[in-house]
């Protein structure tokens, strides 16, 4: 499988011809979702969902679908009948090859006085777990683990005990767009040294083979 970085929190899967994407928000590229047989979607923030870019996809390939919680599937379901499914915690589909279980259902926590919003993570082919807005710990193993760096919402010692907990194989960064380059090298040797798993990233359109 072929993971592709977009930017923050967006990333791209392949494998055998087929395109899975994760979180295509407003802050990644504007085709980032365009070619995608799949499309899923963690949460309705706008760094992760933006509807302009999920209906520009699937317009491009009628056969692709999208597979998100209620919150984001309520805003666009109806344009797109049938190709649009509501999903939650301890679900499992499998699409366009890719299977995909479904883990978590809440945002972390920004501030007590702002209300959480459902969050979901994504663990496709029993290997790469995205998160989403959250920190949470699949009951599966994990190859690769996207783990969000830097938000409004965390902090590094965080991070890193996410990255000792679920014990992957390797971290890729992703919620990085508002992360600036005079601090990458802090988060990256911090995160590399105390993580306790293989650390790496990937700048925009940069890919790796897992």
């Amino acid at each position: 499988m072929r993971l592709t970085k977009k930017t923050h929190a967006c990333i791209r899967l392949e494998k055998d011809g087929q395109t899975l994407v994760i979180d295509p928000g407003t802050f990644s590229e504007q085709d980032a979702a365009i070619g995608a047989d799949v499309i899923l979607v963690t949460h309705e923030h706008l760094d992760h969902f933006n509807e302009d870019r999920l209906r520009a996809a699937l317009e491009a390939n009628p056969a692709a679908g999208i597979w998100t919680l209620r919150s984001v599937a309520e805003k666009i379901s109806a344009a797109f009948p049938g190709r649009v499914h509501t999903v939650g915690h301890g679900d499992t589909f499998s699409a366009a090859g890719f299977d995909v279980q479904v883990h978590g259902e809440l945002h972390a926590v920004i501030h007590p006085d702002i209300p959480r919003i459902t969050n979901v993570g994504f663990l496709v082919d029993g290997s790469v777990f995205h998160p989403g807005d959250a920190l949470t710990v699949p009951d599966h193993p994990v190859e690769t683990l996207m783990i969000p760096v830097q938000a409004p919402w965390n902090k590094i010692s965080e991070v890193i005990d996410y990255v000792r907990e679920v014990k992957p194989q390797r971290a890729i960064d992703i919620h990085d767009a508002l992360l600036t380059d005079l601090a990458r090298p802090i988060y990256d040797n911090q995160i590399g040294a105390l993580g306790g798993a293989e650390h790496g990233r990937l700048v925009p359109g940069e890919a790796t083979d897992l």
